[in-house]
This record gives C-alpha cells, sequence and structure tokens, in this order.
C-alpha cells in the first residue's frame, strides 16, 4: 500500500518525519479547510493539493477516484505516523537521522527551484553557447554500429571464425552476445560517436571501414566484435530541439557554483 502514495513517496520510517506533529502553517491550513481530522488531527488542504499536483505530473488524469484515493493514502499515512509516534519510532537514532535527511534533501530541492527561479539563464547566453558548441561539432562523424560482446577472447576468436566463414552478425549476436541492451535488436547499437565509448572500443570503431568487422576489442565490460554499418556527418540538431536540455544544463552548474561560494564563505572544520 505504501507505494502506491503520491508525494512523498517514502518509506515508512520517513513518513513519520513527514507527519510529524505540525506546524504553524499546517494548523492555519487544517482550520481553514481539513481534508479530514484524524485522532482530532487535521489533514490541511494544502497537503492534498500537493498530493494531487503531484498525481498529475505524472500524468494521472483528475477524477473523483484519484481524489478519493489520495485522501484514504493521507489518511492512512497520518494514522501510521500517529501510531509510530505512540511505539516511540520517531526517537530512535535512525530514524531520527533518516527524518533530518528527509528535511534537508526537500530544502536542498526548494534551494534549487528557487535559485532558479531568482537567476534564469538569458536566453541569448543559450543562444551563445549553442553555436559555441555547434563549431566545436562541425565536421565530426557519426557511426552506426552493432556489436557482439562475449566473457572470453577464446568466445571472442571462435566468433570471429564463425564470422569469416559467412556467419550471419545479427543471429549470432542474438544467440551469442551478453549485452543486453542490443542483443534482442541483432546486436545493433544505433548512430553514436566514438566519445560515447571507453576507449580502447572508441578507437577500433573509428579504424574500420563500412561494412567491416573488427578483431577482437578488450575492454573492462569483456571481449567485443564490432561492425560499422555506415557512417555520416555529424548531424547538429536545431536550437529549439536542444534549447531545453542545454538550458537545464546550464542550471545545473549554476546551481553547483553557488554550492561552491557557500562552502567558500562558511566555516568547515
Amino acid at each position: 500500500m505504501f507505494k502506491s502514495i503520491h508525494f512523498p513517496a517514502l518509506a515508512l520510517l520517513i513518513a513519520v518525519a513527514v507527519a510529524s506533529p505540525v506546524n504553524a502553517a499546517d494548523k492555519v491550513a487544517a482550520k481553514a479547510k481539513p481534508i479530514a481530522t484524524v485522532n482530532s488531527i487535521a489533514i490541511p488542504q494544502a497537503r492534498f493539493e500537493l498530493n494531487l499536483k503531484a498525481a498529475a505530473q505524472q500524468g494521472q488524469p483528475d477524477s473523483p477516484e484519484l481524489r478519493a484515493k489520495i485522501k484514504d493514502e493521507l489518511i492512512d499515512l497520518e494514522l501510521i505516523a500517529q501510531e509510530a509516534r505512540k511505539r516511540g519510532l520517531d526517537k530512535q537514532a535512525e530514524v531520527v537521522q533518516i527524518i533530518e535527511l528527509t528535511r534537508q534533501n526537500i530544502l536542498r530541492n526548494a534551494f534549487a527551484q528557487d535559485y532558479i527561479k531568482k537567476h534564469p539563464i538569458e536566453e541569448d547566453k543559450l543562444k551563445e553557447i549553442y553555436e559555441d558548441q555547434k563549431q566545436t561539432l562541425v565536421g565530426k562523424k557519426e557511426y552506426k554500429l552493432a556489436q557482439i560482446l562475449v566473457e572470453s577472447e577464446k568466445d571472442a576468436q571462435s566468433i570471429v571464425a564463425l564470422l569469416k566463414n559467412k556467419g550471419d552478425f545479427a543471429k549470432i549476436a542474438m544467440d551469442k552476445s551478453k549485452d543486453q541492451r542490443s542483443k534482442a535488436e541483432g546486436g545493433e547499437m544505433g548512430w553514436t560517436n566514438p566519445a560515447a565509448f571507453v576507449q580502447p572500443f572508441g578507437e577500433a570503431m573509428i579504424k574500420l571501414n563500412k561494412g567491416q568487422i573488427s578483431a577482437p576489442v578488450q575492454t573492462q565490460f569483456g571481449w567485443h566484435i564490432i561492425k560499422l554499418e555506415d557512417i555520416r556527418d555529424f548531424e547538429i540538431p536545431a536550437y529549439d530541439k536542444v534549447k531545453a536540455n542545454l538550458e537545464k544544463r546550464m542550471q545545473q552548474m549554476a546551481i553547483i557554483e553557488a554550492v561552491k561560494e557557500l562552502r567558500a564563505n562558511a566555516k568547515i572544520n
């Protein structure tokens, strides 16, 4: 039952923290319009609305059934929290630390959202970064690959022998490869670039000609037989297609810098 709680989706011990004795804001909200009262403790409408909003963000349409479900879950959560406090679970050392970590994580997220709101990334800055990055990609190549990944060099050499004897690469990949992400597709990995791979995998793929199959290549994941199916100039996506991800990355970097500044001005022993 606990897994279905919409917001926050927390384990039982952390739920104790969320539904701990009501603060002043909760008391005001509860007097205004509680959705329910559980053993004299009101569950405020604001808490219900927060859950409803979280459900909408997860793609759940508003409905009487959803509202009833959220209300029931909040009642259950309050009942469990009350019983946990009766048993003194909120005083246990480990639970106290979990509560504090939960509180700090919520405050961290609130800080990040507030910082982003107060320090928006200007459109001109985003376009400037986009143009700079686009220039670094001019002339770059993309490679369409397939691979077969096995445990040992002996297995890899055996597969190379099969391929030289006109073995079907896709069928062998489906039968032998331990790469779960590509084996069902006959080893197909789609379009990518060398920077996306560990070495010496990346080095080996750029040395291949179209249609060529590599000798076994060892990495920390095992032994790879790589097939280069095609090669093309890197297709630089339009600004509108990457704007959201670029903005998010810049916001993350800005928050990292803000935290560095906090550390620089703090007394840490």
